[in-house]
Order: structure tokens, then sequence, then C-alpha cells
């Protein structure tokens, strides 16, 4: 049987992406997500948990991501995942990491001043892609509680 690998996460990116030039020329960005979850415990407290969610994009959307994107940004990323393992050259240890290997990436949350629409990379395009969708005029300008959202 053939496996598949998916994964989609929404957040914000943690520091500024860095992006990096390999040694045979492939340029990357590397950038982390905190992905946030709020939950009640067994005792009906509400509590929050963040993950931390590493990502790396090659090429041009890499190249676009890191020119585009700041930290605090508002993301959501999809694509696929990728296990790494090498040894420390300090202690010797093996070490492992699972990161997203990026394939599409959008700015979401508040209007960053661009009038208001969201933008799109990925899809193994080379340019920014202006999704066309406005806010409505029936949206709220206050936050929404997520936790009012049932699922």
């Amino acid at each position: 049987m053939r496996g598949f690998s998916k994964a989609i996460i929404t957040g914000n990116l943690t520091r500024d992406p860095e992006l990096r030039t390999t040694a045979n020329g492939s340029t990357v960005c590397g950038f982390s997500v905190a992905v946030n979850r709020v939950y009640k415990d067994s005792s009906g407290e509400q509590k929050e948990d963040v993950s931390y969610i590493d990502c790396s994009a090659w090429g041009r959307l890499g190249e676009m991501i890191s020119q585009y994107a700041k930290k605090g940004s508002g993301v959501l990323v999809s694509g696929r995942l990728d296990q790494r393992s090498w040894e420390d050259k300090t202690d010797g240890k093996k070490r492992s990491r699972v990161e997203i290997v990026v394939e599409d990436f959008n700015f979401v949350g508040a209007p960053r001043g661009d009038g208001g629409s969201s933008s799109s990379f990925g899809g193994g395009s080379s340019s920014m892609q202006d999704t066309g969708n406005d806010i409505p005029d029936d949206v709220p300008e206050e936050e929404i509680d997520l936790s009012d959202v049932p699922f």
C-alpha cells in the first residue's frame, strides 16, 4: 500500500522566516508556527496549550515567504510531513525532527493594510495570488471568541 501525508495548520509565526541557500544552490526558507489549542480539562477548567511546528519551504515559494511574512503573521500552511534524522556533531547522539514541507501558504487573520484580501502562495505557483475573497460587509469588526465555536 502506498502512504499519504498531508498536514494543514493555522497559527502565528514565532520568528521572522530565515532564508538559506544550500551547497547545490537551492533556496530554503525555515520558520516555525505556534498553534494554540483551547480545551477543558477533566474538572471543566479551560486550559490552553501551544504546539510549535517547524516548517520549510523550497525555491521560489520559500523566497516569497521570507520576503512577505514576519514574526506574528497569522498563516495557514499545508504540505507534507517529513522526518529527518542526523547525528549531532557535538555529542554524537542521534537526533530527529518532523516538519512540514510547505506546498501552500496563506496569510490569515486581520487585514494587513492591503485592502482586506487574503494572499496565497503555493500550488507550484511562483507568484503571489489574490484569492479575491474580500471581507463581506456583514462581518463584525470585533474579535471572534473561538471557545463559542462548537467544533
